[in-house]
């Protein structure tokens, strides 16, 4: 089962990392891509659907941390489970839309 609670505390930090940026943008009233936009991923959703999708990541992102086997934040597997989830999510999210917003321009000195 160990390797069962670890996957889910992978995923459970990426949903965290996930509802960030979803959360954030909706509660400042912008627009921001989301999986139900046209085309998915990226066009834009209202403010309004980024703060339920936001809610939605942190709500199931709980209940696979939190609910999911017995999460130690003083276990290092557990922790480091998540916080690979939340780093792997972080930089596909940094990429993806990076092409969107100007992420991806290196500018050299």
């Amino acid at each position: 089962m160990r390797g069962l609670d670890l996957a889910a505390y992978f995923f459970g930090g990426a949903l965290f990392a996930n509802a960030i940026p979803h959360f954030v943008s909706g509660m400042m009233g912008r627009a921001f891509q989301s999986p139900f936009a046209r085309p998915p991923g990226e066009g834009l959703s209202s403010s309004t659907v980024n703060v339920v999708w936001g809610f939605f990541n942190i709500v199931v992102g709980y209940v696979l941390i939190c609910r999911v086997g017995q999460f130690g934040l003083r276990d290092t597997y557990d922790v480091l489970a998540s916080g690979a989830g939340a780093l792997v999510i972080a930089v596909f999210s940094a990429r993806h839309f990076g092409r969107f917003h100007g992420g991806n321009r290196v500018e050299r000195l």
